[in-house]
């Protein structure tokens, strides 16, 4: 954290002192995909498969539990043989769950790759609107204030958040502070997978 906070007060440094020969604004990637109808359907997708998952694993490990607690109860009546069978069963199941977890919830898993084919070709569709702005606005840097990079400070007037909605086609029709009609569940984990992202946290540099 203190390395950031270093790393933003260096930054605005720079930007201080090369103002006069670079433009700088920003954009909240946040905000953005929230106004995005496709967006926040996407993500209630992605919630609704993670929920049905994480519930068929909560199954499973109930299962494993009771299989476990019998055995526990029935082990002194039960052969060498019998107790081996049993014991052999029950780490089968847990191998078997470890493996539906990895498979639905795992890196390059069914989840991952769900969010890829849903959430991509959206970060594209916005990441290409906020590079034709710069362009057309001849920027040098584009920061997102969302992203790792900590904004100390920021003036509303070097805010692009709503320009690039509207290069996307999208109705600004309120304040940005305001939440959607249909807000990112935040609280979900993953909704929160910012490494997957790709809006970089500075847009650099602009070729003009």
């Amino acid at each position: 954290m203190i390395k950031k906070i270093i790393f933003t007060l260096f930054l605005l440094a720079a930007m201080s002192h090369y103002s006069f020969a670079q433009r700088f604004v920003y954009v909240d990637t946040e905000y953005i995909l929230d106004m995005i109808p496709a967006y926040r359907s996407a993500q209630k997708q992605l919630d609704q498969l993670s929920e049905d998952w994480q519930k068929d694993i909560e199954k499973k490990q109930l299962n494993i539990d009771k299989m476990y607690k019998d055995y526990q109860a029935e082990q002194v009546l039960l052969t060498e043989d019998l107790r081996k069978k049993r014991e052999q069963e029950i780490k089968d199941k847990e191998k078997e769950l470890r493996e539906y977890r990895n498979q639905k919830f795992g890196y390059e898993g069914e989840l991952f790759k769900k969010r890829q084919e849903l959430i991509k070709p959206i970060q594209d569709k916005v990441f290409d609107a906020v590079q034709k702005i710069a362009k057309q606005s001849a920027l040098d840097f584009i920061f997102a204030k969302s992203g790792e990079l900590i904004m100390l400070y920021t003036n509303a007037r070097y805010d692009k958040s709503d320009e690039v909605l509207t290069e996307l086609g999208i109705a600004v029709t309120k304040n940005k502070n305001q939440t959607p009609n249909n807000p990112t569940n935040t609280n979900n984990p993953i909704n929160n997978n910012n490494n997957n992202s790709v809006i970089p946290n500075i847009i650099n540099p602009i070729k003009k």
